[in-house]
């Protein structure tokens, strides 16, 4: 079975690179700005929709002084992913910006790696740079998916769907997953915050959070790899502005502008 995946952007922010890399400094560039879009995914089949991470919500936005293109559950709306059809939610990491809506779909089976999970209710989430990165209410949330017996937890891999598969890498959290799915245009992986950044995969820059770098290393290495064997045929970053104009930004339909799709 092969699928269609849809790239929805939500949210923009500026920066520069000296925020969002890990040492800047000691690569002997000069500090420049750069912007930092926001996406959640879709995985469209004939028969299904799935959902792949929520966006951040407004409080989490606002907290941060993040620009909201569209709320995330205006987005949902008009591409027709409705609460009430309970689409599968898988969720790549946990930060604010991943899970920020989980709450939009209280039907859904939820999957995340179960690393992700165990990091996130071990106690350790209260230190401060791990508290960063995240709402108090959305884990909050998060258990409560649990606790209603919705979530599905996974070690190394999951096929989630003919197609569709889930792969635990680390780095960035230590249960950071990529999905990957089949289209019609070849294998996708949707490196979501395994890869933020075109420049951090191509030229080996560590993004600035990071709970280990060397599992961060090997996950750059390993979507070379798929790329160099033919695994993968595209990659789409997390975080990267480029990212719609790499797929084909659509100017019209719902949300003109602020999709792309691949298959």
């Amino acid at each position: 079975m092969s699928g269609r995946v849809r790239i929805v952007q939500y949210g923009t922010r500026q920066g520069t690179k000296s925020d969002v890399y890990l040492n800047w400094g000691i690569y002997g560039r000069p500090d420049e700005p750069i912007g930092m879009d926001y996406f959640f995914w879709l995985i469209e089949t004939d028969d299904r929709t799935i959902v792949v991470d929520t966006g951040f919500s407004q409080a989490g936005g606002e907290k941060r002084d993040r620009t909201f293109l569209v709320p995330p559950r205006e987005a949902f709306a008009a591409l027709g992913v409705l609460p009430a059809s309970a689409p599968e939610v898988l969720v790549t990491h946990a930060h604010y910006d991943h899970i920020g809506n989980l709450d939009h779909f209280p039907t859904s089976r939820v999957t995340m790696s179960r690393a992700e999970w165990e990091f996130w209710t071990s106690g350790m989430e209260r230190r401060r740079q791990f508290h960063h990165s995240v709402e108090d209410a959305e884990l909050a949330e998060l258990r409560r998916v649990e606790s209603e017996g919705r979530l599905r937890v996974f070690d190394d891999a999951l096929d989630v769907a003919p197609g569709v598969r889930m792969v635990r890498v680390g780095g960035h959290t230590p249960g950071q997953s990529v999905v990957l799915v089949d289209t019609a245009e070849g294998r996708v992986a949707l490196a979501s915050d395994a890869i933020h950044y075109y420049e951090e995969y191509e030229d080996d820059v560590p993004f600035a959070f990071v709970a280990d770098l060397p599992a961060m290393y090997a996950a750059f290495d390993l979507l070379h790899e798929w790329e160099r064997e033919g695994t993968v045929q595209h990659v789409v970053a997390g975080h990267d502005p480029s990212t719609l104009d790499r797929f084909g930004r659509i100017a019209d339909g719902p949300l003109p502008g602020l999709t792309a799709c691949i298959g």
